[in-house]
């Protein structure tokens, strides 16, 4: 920066000085040359003291440009840490919101898999329930035929019972009559359907002895299961058989005391 404010001085000098030499040629005779010159004042302490305040300004500058410096790369590093660190974070925000999304797709499957078992649960269950209403209501059905079946079984039954109950008023009598004209006695049993006709005065040699034989009556049809002493089935099936035709009890019960008296005897 000296050697630039130098130079311009240095040019005004040799062109000033080429002028007098031009002007002046050389002359050993006459003044010296130092003489002819002019007293010029080139001003270089003012130059240095401007130069000097030049430096510490620029100096000044430089140190203020260097702490600038320094405080901006400082604060370079800081924003770069910071934005790592802001990075980093974000990173991990990212990796958790990504395993929230994996643990929620997996939830959200697993819940579709439950409603799909949940739904095929309430369809076999639906299922279930009609076939268990189609179930109930054929069996409402049979009960409801069952119980027509039994109300008329049990109207039939009553009206066999009033007529048996008007046959036996009518027999009564006639029944106390034969049990004591053939001697023999009617025993019930724990069966309903079955009789139990015990003869005696049969045998001539011991009038106490006793010849018996149950009767079984099923509904329109009768049976002679037993009979003591032994007698032979056929006649006993004849006297059965015409029992059945005649629904006739009273010869019915002549003819097997007649079979016993027979088989006696014989």
């Amino acid at each position: 920066m000296a050697s630039v404010m130098h130079t311009p001085s240095h040019g005004r000098f040799d062109t000033a000085f080429a002028s007098s030499s031009m002007r002046q040629p050389y002359s050993f005779d006459g003044p010296s040359m130092l003489d002819t010159l002019p007293n010029t004042n080139f001003g270089f302490d003012d130059l240095r003291e401007r130069m000097a305040q030049f430096t510490v300004r620029f100096d000044d500058f430089i140190e203020r440009g260097r702490k600038r410096l320094l405080e901006e790369r400082n604060q370079f590093r800081l924003n770069l840490a910071e934005l790592q660190e802001s990075q980093r974070a974000r990173k991990r925000q990212l990796e958790d919101i990504s395993n929230k999304t994996i643990a929620h797709e997996n939830q959200l499957e697993r819940e579709a898999q439950e409603q799909e078992e949940m739904q095929q649960a309430i369809s076999h269950l639906e299922s279930q329930r009609e076939e268990q209403q189609a179930r109930r209501d054929d069996l409402r059905s049979q009960i409801s035929e069952l119980q027509k079946a039994i109300q008329v079984r049990r109207q039939a039954q009553q009206s066999h019972q009033r007529k048996l109950d008007s046959q036996a008023r009518h027999n009564l009598p006639e029944l106390h009559f034969w049990e004591s004209h053939l001697c023999m006695r009617i025993d019930g049993s724990e069966d309903a359907d079955k009789l139990n006709f015990t003869y005696t005065h049969i045998d001539e040699q011991d009038w106490s002895r006793e010849c018996s034989f149950q009767l079984l009556m099923s509904g329109t049809q009768y049976s002679i299961p037993s009979t003591e002493p032994k007698l032979e089935p056929d006649a006993v099936d004849a006297v059965v058989e015409r029992l059945v035709e005649s629904r006739q009890l009273a010869p019915f019960l002549k003819a097997m005391r007649s079979l016993f008296v027979h088989a006696i005897r014989s």
